[in-house]
């Protein structure tokens, strides 16, 4: 499997008045393609600033960042803006939703963008929106919902055009464990279901468990980038998702007939 997302001797470094404050130095890494790739680290490590770099948001001041075949950092913003828009999805702590506009409409956004026709686009929202749990809240707008509802709107939006990889930071920061729980098993499976890499920033070591692969920053330098173990990975999820897996296990089969006879 080849890589998918490959980083050279990437320096990102920030000017604070006179002084210089070096987020990332000499990071090298990759990511196999379909993988579920964790970002951890203590806060102020870069690992956001990683994401940033990985997904074209930011400039580096040093190195390369490919996707594909693509030197993303190489790139002008008109070409990123593009390349964006094409192949990767986002999702965010803070929802980013529009507050005019419906659950549906939110959703159908990546696809305004792909010159889909409105009806086309508004009918793959609500698709996607079913396997979120929210096919009833479609018409509904983001202060009619719970912030786990708004969450998982914009997980909708992030997979509704299908990209290549989904770029996801810190996405249950602001929900309780419960919940966290139900958002992060939808998008482990949808990932899964739909071959789309995903690669997420999370401060919870708990949840990268669940991961492919955990890449641990320390003081902008990768201190570790470990890919689990099969088994390790499944005990982890059926610990974790164990209510939610319970839920939707099929009931027992019913009969009329007896367990057994005592008839000859």
């Amino acid at each position: 499997m080849a890589p998918i997302i490959r980083v050279e001797h990437l320096r990102k470094v920030y000017r604070v008045g006179h002084e210089k404050v070096i987020a990332l130095n000499d990071v090298n890494l990759s990511i196999e393609a379909g993988e579920i790739c964790c970002i951890v680290g203590p806060s102020g490590s870069g690992k956001s600033t990683l994401l940033n770099q990985l997904a074209g948001l930011e400039k580096p001041t040093k190195g390369h960042v490919y996707i594909g075949k693509h030197d993303i950092s190489s790139m002008t913003e008109n070409e990123l803006a593009k390349f964006r828009q094409e192949h990767l999805g986002f999702i965010f702590q803070s929802y980013n939703l529009l507050p005019s506009l419906t659950a549906a409409e939110n959703v159908a956004l990546p696809l305004m963008f792909k010159g889909i026709a409105r009806k086309e686009r508004l009918q793959l929202a609500v698709q996607e929106l079913k396997k979120m749990g929210l096919g009833k809240r479609a018409n509904h707008r983001p202060t009619e919902m719970s912030g786990g509802q708004q969450q998982r709107v914009g997980i909708a939006r992030a997979f509704v055009a299908k990209p290549k990889v989904i770029f996801a930071d810190e996405p249950t920061g602001n929900l309780d464990s419960q919940t966290t729980k139900q958002v992060l098993y939808r998008m482990l499976n949808m990932a899964k279901e739909n071959g789309i890499t995903f690669v997420m920033v999370t401060h919870e070591r708990d949840l990268s468990c669940v991961a492919d692969r955990i890449i641990t920053i320390k003081d902008g330098m990768v201190e570790s980038n470990v890919v689990l173990d099969e088994q390790i990975k499944a005990k982890a999820k059926a610990e974790m998702f164990k209510d939610i897996l319970e839920q939707e296990s099929p009931a027992e089969p019913k009969t009329t007939m007896p367990a057994y006879s005592t008839k000859k």
